[in-house]
């Protein structure tokens, strides 16, 4: 029989928009399959969820109102299935404003926060606008998504893969097969391949103006 799940979180108390939180649906239990919910609807597909490779975790990136929740996580196997109790986020404030809004504090700037601010001083006799200054958020790369037409091919078919990865500059990308280093490049297109490029597919995406990667895998089989 499979124990009742609960839904283990990195973090109760984000700040919203600002904070990634992990989602794990417990205990970690063998041959079962894990399903997620959230206001009793599938989960939508976003760039802020990301499915961990078993589906067990769930990474929620810059949590809004939107993806408070509440969750529900479920395990299943062919003979039963449980469901864990609701989880939902309590989100703080992102914005602090001190000293009579004189002061706009943006704690831990993320994407959202791009765009340009304008502040504005009120009198007895109207208003006076401020000319707006622009804020430039850099961030990522977050975990790249590899793209391929076909799971499977055949030797004599051209083998194309594409990668993606949200990142502020874009990202610059290369490729390996089997940890070996083949090209630089978002694509990657071989003609004509045979068995011997059967293998893993990995893609790495990093960001000059932040120092940072993140890397993804595929695995490609061809008969």
């Amino acid at each position: 029989e499979i124990p009742k799940p609960y839904i283990s979180s990195s973090n109760l108390n984000p700040r919203e928009c600002t904070e990634t939180v992990i989602l794990s649906c417990d205990p970690d239990t063998q041959d079962v399959s894990y399903l997620w919910w959230i206001n009793g609807q599938n989960l939508p597909i976003s760039s802020k969820l990301q499915l961990s490779e078993n589906n067990r975790t769930l990474s929620l990136f810059g949590v809004t109102k939107d993806t408070a929740g509440p969750y529900e996580c479920e395990m299943k196997n062919p003979g039963s299935s449980s469901r864990s109790d609701p989880v939902t986020l309590n989100l703080l404030p992102r914005l602090k404003q001190p000293g009579e809004n004189r002061i706009l504090i943006l704690g831990n700037g993320t994407r959202n926060d791009t765009g340009p601010y304008e502040c504005e001083i009120w009198g007895q006799v109207g208003s006076t606008p401020s000319d707006p200054v622009t804020l430039d958020v850099l961030y990522g790369p977050h975990i790249p998504s590899i793209f391929s037409p076909f799971p499977y091919y055949r030797s004599g078919e051209n083998l194309y893969l594409y990668c993606f990865a949200d990142s502020n500059p874009p990202a610059e990308y290369s490729w390996t097969i089997n940890g070996k280093f083949l090209q630089s490049g978002q694509d990657l297109f071989i003609r004509e391949i045979t068995t011997n490029h059967s293998g893993i597919y990995g893609c790495s995406a990093r960001n000059s103006a932040t120092g940072s990667s993140s890397s993804a895998f595929k695995t490609i089989k061809v008969s």
